[in-house]
């Protein structure tokens, strides 16, 4: 197949990707790469709709149909996208723990006393303990392509799956903030019993002393755990509400007026967690728990290239893409995974 430089001589960015070609319909391999896309077709303990453990592979399929040509970032192409295999088994094994994560939601809304029940404890530890293999593959991996000079960037999944890449960065930056997407806070401590609960990942992100700053942008759905946790924070969790940013917009202000304060509020290094729920659910129909209002595209890729301008960026998700009866999810996240690629992209 020749070098890498060989590849980008011969190829033409114009024509329709090949069905046999990494994603975008691009040449190159995870190795020549300069951006590796780590897949972890994941859920488990998802409460509400399924389907995101699809979302790796859904949009995939969707990137063959995604003009190379970014004006934004129009050699974006030949610094090499690559997505890796997804981890033999985990899609089901995601599966089937999903059915037994199911007995314990059920329980919880039937008013049957989970903590005290042995039967139900016993499916919990077992779905603790897998999705804390997750966890620990996700960080191994993460390592392995990181050493290699990658940048990474995972896509889920449910949005438990990045623990353990934020993991692997807090091995490597001795500070660094994240700029979390969202239409929720997820913040809550081991929800319905499970460790590592898709609406969890931000508190346990809180529990790494090298995440510094966690700025949350679009959010409209979150309890009263969720907002003492942010007040005991002390600063330490920045939360821009899609109420807030929308009555500010009605008074006058810009959105880059709000981008330059979210911006701003973040330190040198930051790690993108992009929740496609953080959009208008007209964008993203079929995620698990969408919620009237959020971004819209133009807002979030605006959003992330003034970030690009000012900070590091060290990595970043794109997580609870579920396919539907079409591919419009897939279309949009793979619109919103090129745009993660460019700003990313060294």
């Amino acid at each position: 197949m020749g070098s890498k430089q060989d590849k980008i001589a011969s190829f033409n960015p114009n024509n329709a990707g090949l069905a046999d070609s990494q994603i975008y319909g691009l040449p190159f391999t995870p190795e020549e790469s300069e951006i590796v896309l780590l897949p972890v077709p994941w859920e488990v303990t998802v409460s509400y709709g399924s389907g995101a453990s699809d979302g790796p592979e859904h949009i995939f399929e969707a990137s063959f149909q995604i003009d190379l040509f970014h004006p934004e970032f129009p050699e974006l192409w030949k610094k090499g996208i690559a997505m890796l295999d997804a981890s033999a088994g985990m899609h089901g094994r995601a599966n089937a723990l999903k059915e037994k994560a199911q007995q314990i939601i059920d329980a919880w809304e039937e008013g049957i006393d989970v903590e005290n029940n042995d039967e139900l404890q016993e499916i919990i530890d077992e779905i603790n303990e897998a999705c804390a293999h997750m966890v620990d593959y996700v960080e191994q991996e993460a390592t392995k392509w990181m050493n290699n000079g990658k940048t990474v960037g995972l896509i889920g999944g449910d949005h438990s799956t990045p623990l353990g890449y934020l993991k692997a960065l807090a091995k490597q930056h001795d500070s660094f903030g994240i700029l979390h997407v969202d239409a929720h806070m997820d913040l809550r401590i081991a929800y319905e019993g499970f460790t590592y609960s898709h609406a969890s990942i931000m508190y346990n992100a809180l529990q790494i002393p090298q995440i510094s700053k966690i700025v949350q942008v679009g959010i409209r759905d979150f309890c009263e755990e969720e907002n003492q946790v942010v007040e005991e924070a002390q600063g330490r969790v920045v939360v821009h509400t899609d109420a807030s940013i929308q009555r500010a917009s009605f008074d006058g202000e810009t959105w880059k007026q709000r981008c330059d304060a979210i911006i701003e509020a973040l330190p040198e290094k930051v790690y993108v967690s992009f929740d496609i729920d953080g959009l208008d659910p007209t964008l993203c129909p079929n995620t698990g728990t969408p919620v009237p209002g959020g971004l819209t595209f133009q807002q979030a890729t605006y959003l992330l290239s003034r970030l690009k301008d000012s900070k590091k960026i060290i990595g970043f998700d794109l997580v609870e893409v579920a396919p539907g009866d079409d591919d419009w999810n897939g279309n949009v996240g793979a619109r919103l995974l090129f745009h993660l690629c460019g700003v990313a992209a060294i």
